[in-house]
């Protein structure tokens, strides 16, 4: 009734491989180490921003906080030297204008002696502000340019630009081979380019004050370009003792209102003036010029404040306080001058 033998009688022992008729391969193999690379990549990837719940990502050790800069407090504006200076260039504008009205034909010495005595100030300051290598011989080579400037001015047959230029680049070259035979000034030699180049091109343009009473209706030019130059200095330096806002710069003691000011109020008074002079003066020419004028000496004054400053935040140590405030007014109207003498010639 029931087999003497077993079903599995005759059937093979189990081998590596499936079963027959088994649905399923064989076992999976053992899952492997994490990749390197791939552990390496997300090493470069760096820490996350933003964690999945919105928190902020820690920061890392080794990351340094740099510290804020510290704000240095703006430079005081001091109310007498302020005033102090617009006074001064009151009285050099007065000065300069009255002296344009000695010269006449064949009387041009006295605007000459006036002129000279300004520039050896421009020489005082301009030295004694910069400091260039060798600065004796510098001055002594500018107060000799000038000498030769207003004598090319006043003896020359026409009335022109080029013999003061020849005197401008004589006296650069005799002043640049001058430190450059001393062996101490060698080094600051490139210093020495740019200051001395200043000192006597500024000396020089003072003397086409002198040419420029030499040309038609040349006098009247110089009253409107100067008295305007003038007014505008000395309300510029006026409103910074007052209201010295807003400030250009913290370590200039300077402010906008009375650059502005002073431009405006010195095309102002040009164009009062040339309605009263005769022709070719306008109210519309005399603005013109006395606005050309006016924003070259504020703007000159307004660059020697920033070269102070530049120089007192290099280390420099101040010198002759009383030349470095005259420095501005100066250099204002020693850039007038060639401006006054250009809108003459362009426009009158």
């Amino acid at each position: 009734m029931f087999p003497s033998t077993s079903p599995e009688t005759g059937r093979d022992s189990w081998s590596d491989g499936p079963r027959p008729g088994s649905p399923y391969g064989p076992p999976p193999e053992p899952r492997s180490a994490p990749d390197v690379d791939g552990g390496e990549r997300r090493e470069r990837r760096g820490p996350r921003r933003i964690r999945r719940g919105g928190e902020p990502a820690r920061r890392p050790d080794d990351a340094t906080v740099e510290p804020d800069e510290e704000e240095l407090p703006p430079v005081e504006v001091r109310r007498p030297l302020s005033l102090a200076t617009a006074g001064f260039s009151l009285l050099l504008g007065i000065g300069l204008v009255l002296g344009a009205q000695t010269s006449g034909p064949g009387h041009r010495l006295p605007f000459a002696i006036i002129i000279l005595g300004v520039q050896l100030l421009f020489v005082l300051a301009w030295t004694m502000a910069m400091r260039p290598p060798a600065l004796l011989l510098v001055a002594l080579v500018s107060v000799g340019v000038a000498v030769a400037a207003d004598a090319a001015a006043v003896q020359s047959g026409v009335a022109g630009l080029a013999p003061l230029g020849y005197v401008a680049a004589g006296g650069f070259i005799l002043g640049v081979l001058g430190q450059l035979v001393r062996r101490v000034d060698r080094v600051r030699v490139t210093d020495s380019l740019g200051s001395t180049l200043l000192i006597v091109v500024g000396v020089v343009a003072f003397g086409t004050l002198i040419v420029l009473s030499r040309v038609p209706a040349g006098t009247q030019a110089i009253t409107v370009c100067l008295t305007a130059s003038g007014v505008a200095l000395t309300v510029a330096r006026a409103v910074d003792a007052v209201a010295p806002w807003p400030r250009l710069a913290p370590q200039v003691p300077r402010g906008a209102a009375g650059v502005v000011g002073g431009a405006m109020v010195g095309t102002l008074v040009s164009a009062v003036l040339g309605s009263y002079l005769v022709t070719p003066f306008t109210p519309t020419k005399a603005a013109i010029i006395g606005l050309v004028a006016a924003v070259a000496a504020v703007l000159a004054d307004l660059a020697v404040g920033y070269a102070e400053a530049g120089r007192l935040m290099a280390g420099e140590a101040p010198t002759m306080w009383v030349a470095r405030h005259m420095q501005g007014p100066l250099g204002g109207f020693a850039l007038a001058a060639p401006a006054a003498y250009a809108m003459c010639m362009l426009f009158l």
